[in-house]
Order: structure tokens, then C-alpha cells, then sequence
């Protein structure tokens, strides 16, 4: 990450090569950069010293280093934009509403058709592969199935890992992480482009298909934020796809809320969970929330609901090849009558505060293996890919040649139940078993993800799963997981997680058998339920997305037990898994709450020079000097005798607005205002947000030598109401407000009258716990009181 979003940091004013179009020779150069910086060194004094970043994170996951900036999430005050709203009739009001809710209901539609799309997929894919292996191995030619299995299964991991590696860099991985960023406020580079979208559906179909332990339901969060993110563009000028009613959403105000849509669609999309999606959102995703959100979310997975239960109802006529009635993960345990005992309570606490431990083993090793792996993905494509196979090929040995361990055991004398089972996705697998028998463990690992979840959560399989395939298998998925969590393909983290705790709290409900009545389905439930909550740390949201998706509400009480346990258990060793994937990507979040140390350093502290700023009218050579000698994206702009009697902060204006204003060339010879007939040339429609980043750039100038003396009006673009903290208020209490408003830039202004109007600007780098101990090594261990 590069900390370019102010003008208080002037390290990169010598080492920024002169890319735009100012042509001007050495001397005017010298000129104007003597000039300008003569009356910006007056704003130097109350800053406690020049410093250099030397703390920023650095991005070592995806795709290239580039600069991370943040969003503007703030109402811009100035001028221009305050005349647009002045001027907007109740028509043009009607039409952003029904935008916005149209928008929902294409967000619901486009989710609700991937997820459909991506489980029809996967399971005629993976089905296909299984028929093949499961055939071979019926007439005894059990190494040319091995051969089949493993071949099939090493090309798809392959064609996912070259689409990751060679298209989209940041599909990889589950997404969540990168939603939850942007959502905090962070423009991070191409995670919700057109490319990343595609392969996101693409990879991740192949990576599941190709039996890799990834879920699906973690990136379809991200492939929801991309459809809503591709919606919220505002219209392309480029492509001729815009109209007068989209530029309403060319801000990233509007784009968050959709994306917020977006990412509760795609949980609802993932586990039929319309009400799980928007407390997913609501507890995980979204750093702002309010309560006209949470009806258009409402409204989305609503839709997204209504669309997958269509898509059901006609794949049950058969038209959907091997994808059944069984499709879409429904883990029915309706059956299992539930009631509690203390030994039942003792039981459920001694899961979940095991699984919080497990949990939490998961999740630091998950860290190591992904920082591991970076160093692999680094060198080039080519190793992303061959550690992507590397993988592929271990899993599938493992899947393959663990069920031989297994003893066969005689089938179910129930003549309902049909074993050993013919079909994809049976619960009696015949493996390399004798007429009459099966393999307990190969009708776990032989199997789609989501069939070996939903054999595990039966509560018609008793004690068909012998107590060591089930051992064998909860160890093998665990670390299968966490090896497999960091190379180069779509990869979700739920479905792991959910398989590996459903095998584990099968093993506990064996062993407890003693002393509770609970059903195994059940303990397996509720394994599963500990399990999350001991690696992604959130408890209302996957409360209710387990209950939608078993359908019982008798499950309630203990569920919310296992998640309060295992979530406080796992608490006191790291942080969730999420968090600690937003860290290695150098993604810099801002937290809820502040730093105990950061209540003893105040924002003066942290602030430092030189200190650009502008004047309220200012000459079109400064400016563009500025422009091309440093990438800072806020300025303050200062007002001056005579245009005021004392200097004055008038406002804030950014780098974006900059570069529109001169691309217009509304200059004046004079140092005067505007002429309001002047800024008619420029309307609002100019300043908004660019599609996908494609803004004007200072390339796009074509100024002269002329114009370099001549005079431009900052006035009109100004925000003339940016956010302001007194300089000795503490950094915890900025941080806090930095993060409730969603702000880029905040503004520190001295305490005392006399001094120069604007003490530094603090920006998102400056809360970062990494920058502050940085410029202050031992605050850390010292004990504030």
C-alpha cells in the first residue's frame, strides 16, 4: 500500500518522474516551484517534523503492487454539486428512486441466476467425473480410475489456476475479504472488475468441480459486490452506455449501498439464506449501516430467493442433467427430535470450546500457509499454476487411496435404504468392497462437497460411519483446507470449514454417547456450527444461515450456545480468518474501535510535511507543477488577504476535480473570481465518479505555455465543509469519526488564533496501528491508565 491520498507527506516530491503534459523548461519550472514553495512553507511551522513513510503494508497476495486509495463516501459541498440538487425537479427525484430499486432487483436476479447456474454446474461436472471413476472402479481396473480421477481432476485445478493467474489475479482466493475492504472504504486495485467477475464464476466452477476442499459460497459474495459494482458504473461513456438518469450513481456513496446488495445476495445465493445474506452483510461486510439499506437489501434477497426456487422447481423435471432435486445445499434434520439434558449441555460447551481452539489452530496456520505461498505466487504465473496442480494432485491422493484404510462394511439390512448406492452422490459407496458391502469413508471423500455435507448432517445414517473413517476424514479435510486456502483458484472457506466440523462433531457425539440423547446429524450440526464460529468469528448471521439452511428452529438455543463458545474460546488466541487475510494483503482496514495507545497521542502527532496547499484563486503553473510532482489527492485551499482579511481554510479539493477543471480551461488573466457564465461549461456530470477508475488524467491536459500564468477559481469545486478536528484532540477519538463518516480526508486545525489556518490533513494511513508504532516504537508497551 502507498500512502498518496493528502498533501502532508513530501517524500515523493523528488522521485515522482514529470509524466504529464507540462513542457515548460527548466527555469519556468525552477520559477514557479520557488514561488509556490515560498508561500506554502509558512505551513510548515506547527508540523512537529518532516517524515518519510517508511511503515505501509505491502500487498503481498494477488495481483501487482499498486497504490491503494481510499473512497469518497462523504456529501461533497461546493458549488457546482449544490447547484445540481437546487436544480433537480420531482421527476429527476422519481427517477433515482426507481433506479435504485431497479438496480436491487437486477442485483437479485443476476446473483440468483449464477448461483443456479454454478451449483447446475458443478454438479454435472463433478457428477461426470465421479460416474467415470466409480465405473472403472466396478470392473476392478482400479488404476486407470485413479488415473481418470486424478487426470480430470489436475486439468480443472489447472484451467482455474491460468485464469487467476493470466486474466484475473485478484479472483483468486474467497473474496470476502476484499468486499469487506472496499466496503470499509478501500479502492483496492480490480477486485470487482468485468475480468474478476468472470473468472470468479468460471474458476470457481472448475476448482470445486475439480474436487480441490473450497466452497463456492464464499466467492459468489464477491461475484454479487461485482454484479452490483458493474451496475453501479453509472454507464459507460466509452462503450456509449449512459443516459442522463445514470449519472445519478457516479459516486461511491451509491455504489457502497449497492455493493452492499450485492454481497447479502451472493450468502443468499450461496445457502438459500435470504435472511442470513443481509445479517452477513450486516455483522461482517458493511463498515455503515442504516436502516433504508436494510429494506433494499431485504428486498434483494428476497429476489434472490424467488429466483433460485424457480430454478429448482424446473431442474426437478429433469432438464437439468445431473443436478436433481437435490441441488442447492438443503440440509433437512427436521426429523431429529430435539431435547435437552445436562448432559446434553455439558456436551454441547466441551464442542464448542474445543472447536474455538481447533478454530483458532486453523486460522494461524491458514496465515502461515498463505504468506508461504506468496512467495511461490510471486515468481511468476507459471508457479501459481504448478502450485495449483501440486495441490490438485495431493488431494486427489488423498481422496483416492484414504478410503482403502477403511474396513467394508456389510450394508443396512433396511430395505428402503438402497446400498451399495449406483448413483453420483449416494450414501454407500461400494469402493473396492465385495456384493453386499460398502466403504464408509469413500462415501465421504468420493463424493461433491455438498453431498458429503449432507451425509454427514443425516440423521438417517445412525452409525453407518465407523469412528475412524470419521477421524481419518475430519484430519484429512482440515489440513487439505488449510493447504488448499492461498493458491490461485476461487476459493471459498465456508464449505471446508462446514465439512471439517460436521466430521468432527460426529466424532464428539460417538464419544459422548454416554451421557447425551442427541442425535448425530445433530452433533454434526452443531460441530460445524462451532467450527465456523471458531474460524470466522460471527455469530447472528451464521446462527440463522444454519437454521435456513436445516430447516428446524428447535436447533436455536444450542446453536447460539455453540457459536457464543467456540466464537469467545477462539477470541482469546487471534483474530477471525478474514481479518487476518486483510492484513497479509496490506488492505488497510479500519477496525470499529481505536487502539488503547492511540488515546495518549494526539492528531498533531501524527501529521507530517510540507503541507501543500492552494490559494482560493491560483495560478494554472502552480497547480500543474503540484500535479505532476507529487500524487497526493486532497489539498486544502486557503484563502488570503485581500480576498479575505486573515488567512483562511475555504475548503478541500481533490486531485480528480483538479484535473477536470483545467481539462475545461476556464482560466481568467486576472486573480478574480469566476464569472458564473464560465462555470456553466462545467457541470456536475464532469466530477462524478469515473467508471472503473477511468477519470481524466494528466496526461489528457493540453495546456500551454500561455496558460501557465494564468489564474483559476477554486472556489466552485471546493468542499467548502470538510471535516475538522482540533489538533490536540486524541488520534483514537479522530479514528472513530474518520470511520463512522467514511471520510478520506480530515483536516487538523490549530487550537490558537494567529497560526496558519490548517495544521496537516490525517488520512487513512494515519490510524493504521502499523504507521503509528512506527513513529512511536515504544507507546505500545507502555500502560496507560
Amino acid at each position: 500500500m502507498e500512502k498518496e491520498e493528502n498533501g502532508n507527506h513530501g517524500d515523493d516530491v523528488h522521485d515522482i518522474e514529470n509524466n504529464g503534459r507540462f513542457d515548460g523548461n527548466d527555469e519556468e519550472i525552477g520559477r514557479y516551484w520557488s514561488e509556490f514553495s515560498e508561500r506554502n512553507m509558512t505551513y510548515e511551522e506547527p508540523l512537529l517534523a518532516k517524515r518519510i513513510n517508511t511503515t505501509s503494508q505491502i500487498a503481498i497476495v494477488g495481483s501487482n503492487l499498486c497504490p491503494i486509495e481510499s473512497l469518497d463516501y462523504e456529501i461533497f459541498d461546493n458549488e457546482i454539486f449544490n447547484q445540481d440538487w437546487r436544480s433537480r425537479k420531482k421527476v429527476q427525484i422519481f427517477q433515482y428512486i426507481v433506479l435504485k430499486w431497479g438496480f436491487a432487483l437486477l442485483i437479485g436476479l443476476g446473483t440468483g441466476l449464477v448461483g443456479l447456474f454454478n451449483n447446475i454446474a458443478v454438479e454435472n461436472i463433478a457428477g461426470f467425473k465421479l460416474l467415470l471413476t466409480t465405473n472403472l472402479m466396478s470392473k476392478q481396473r482400479y488404476f486407470e480410475a485413479f488415473l481418470v480421477y486424478a487426470g480430470l481432476n489436475m486439468v480443472l485445478a489447472a484451467a482455474a489456476g491460468a485464469l487467476c493467474a493470466y486474466i484475473a489475479p485478484a479472483a483468486a482466493g474467497s473474496g470476502i475479504p476484499e468486499v469487506k475492504a472496499y466496503l470499509n472504504g478501500i479502492d483496492a486495485h480490480s477486485i470487482l472488475a468485468p475480468t474478476t467477475l468472470f473468472v470468479k464464476i468460471v474458476g470457481s466452477i472448475l476448482g470445486v468441480s475439480a474436487g480441490l476442499v473450497v466452497g463456492k459460497e464464499g466467492p459468489m459474495v464477491h461475484t454479487g459486490a461485482c454484479i452490483a459494482s458493474i451496475l453501479g458504473q453509472g454507464g459507460s461513456r466509452k462503450y456509449g452506455l449512459t443516459s442522463s438518469w445514470l449519472r445519478y450513481f457516479k459516486n461511491d456513496r451509491d455504489r457502497r449501498d449497492m455493493i452492499t446488495c450485492g454481497a447479502a445476495a451472493g450468502v443468499a445465493a450461496a445457502f438459500r439464506s435470504p435472511v442470513g445474506g443481509i445479517l452477513f452483510a450486516l455483522e461482517e461486510a458493511a463498515s455503515w449501516w442504516r436502516s433504508a439499506l436494510l429494506w433494499r437489501t431485504f428486498f434483494t434477497t428476497a429476489v434472490v430467493a424467488i429466483v433460485l426456487k424457480a430454478g429448482i422447481q424446473f431442474c426437478s423435471t429433469g432438464k437439468c442433467g445431473l443436478f436433481g432435486e437435490g441441488g442447492l445445499i438443503l440440509y433437512d434434520v427436521s426429523s431429529a427430535q430435539v431435547t435437552y439434558s445436562g448432559g446434553d449441555i455439558v456436551a454441547v460447551i466441551v464442542l464448542g470450546t474445543v472447536a474455538g481452539i481447533l478454530g483458532s489452530i486453523y486460522n494461524c496456520l491458514v496465515d502461515k500457509v498463505v504468506r508461504t505461498y506468496s512467495i511461490i505466487n510471486e515468481k511468476g504465473p507459471a508457479f501459481k499454476i504448478y502450485l495449483v496442480v501440486a495441490i490438485s494432485l495431493l488431494t486427489s491422493c488423498c481422496y483416492y487411496f484414504l478410503p482403502w484404510i477403511a474396513n467394508c462394511i456389510p450394508c443396512p439390512t433396511d430395505p428402503t435404504v438402497t446400498c451399495p448406492s449406483v448413483d453420483e452422490s449416494g450414501e454407500y459407496k461400494i469402493f473396492q468392497c465385495p456384493p453386499g458391502y460398502y466403504n464408509d469413508l469413500a462415501s465421504l471423500f468420493l463424493n461433491t462437497n455438498d453431498d458429503a455435507i449432507r451425509n454427514l448432517f443425516s440423521p438417517k445414517i445412525n452409525k453407518e460411519f465407523h469412528i475412524s473413517s470419521l477421524f481419518i476424514f475430519f484430519a484429512a479435510v482440515y489440513f487439505l483446507g488449510i493447504i488448499t486456502y492461498g493458491i490461485a483458484v476461487p476459493s471459498g472457506l465456508f464449505i471446508p470449514v462446514i465439512l471439517a466440523g460436521a466430521a468432527y462433531g460426529r466424532v464428539l457425539g460417538r464419544l459422548f454417547e454416554p451421557i447425551t440423547k442427541l442425535d448425530r446429524g445433530l452433533f454434526s450440526l452443531l460441530g460445524a456450527a462451532s467450527f465456523l464460529g471458531g474460524t470466522m468469528r460471527m455469530t447472528v448471521s451464521l446462527c440463522v444461515i444454519l437454521l435456513e439452511l436445516t430447516n428446524d428452529l428447535l436447533l436455536l438455543p444450542l446453536v447460539m450456545l455453540v457459536l457464543l463458545i467456540s466464537k469467545s474460546v477462539a477470541d482469546c488466541f487471534n483474530k477471525g480468518v478474514y481479518d487476518q487475510i486483510l492484513k497479509i494483503k496490506g488492505l488497510p482496514y479500519l477496525e470499529a474501535y481505536a487502539e488503547p495507545y492511540m488515546r495518549n497521542i494526539a492528531t498533531r502527532d501524527v501529521v507530517s510535511g510540507p503541507l501543500m496547499t492552494f490559494s482560493g484563486i491560483e495560478k494554472v503553473g502552480n497547480i500543474l507543477h503540484v500535479l505532476n510532482t507529487t500524487r497526493h489527492n486532497g489539498f486544502p485551499v486557503i484563502d488570503e488577504p485581500p480576498f479575505s482579511e486573515t488567512p483562511e481554510l475555504c475548503g478541500l479539493v481533490l486531485r480528480s476535480y483538479l484535473l477536470v477543471l483545467l481539462k475545461a480551461k476556464n482560466f481568467t488573466r486576472e486573480r478574480t473570481f469566476a464569472n458564473p457564465s464560465i462555470l456553466e461549461k462545467v457541470s456536475s456530470l464532469d466530477f462524478g465518479k469515473a467508471g472503473s477508475g477511468k477519470g481524466v488524467k494528466l496526461e489528457d491536459l493540453d495546456i500551454q505555455d500561455e496558460d501557465l500564468d494564468m489564474y483559476v477559481d477554486l472556489h466552485p469545486i471546493a468542499n467548502t465543509s470538510p471535516h475538522t478536528v482540533v489538533e490536540t484532540m486524541s488520534l483514537a477519538k479522530a479514528a472513530i469519526i474518520f470511520r463512522q463518516h467514511g471520510l478520506r480526508h480530515m483536516c487538523v486545525v490549530p487550537k490558537s488564533q494567529g497560526r496558519p489556518p490548517i495544521v496537516g490533513i490525517l488520512t487513512r494511513h494515519d490510524f493504521m496501528p502499523e504507521h503509528v508504532l512506527g513513529l512511536y516504537p515504544d507507546i505500545k508497551h507502555h500502560k496507560w491508565h
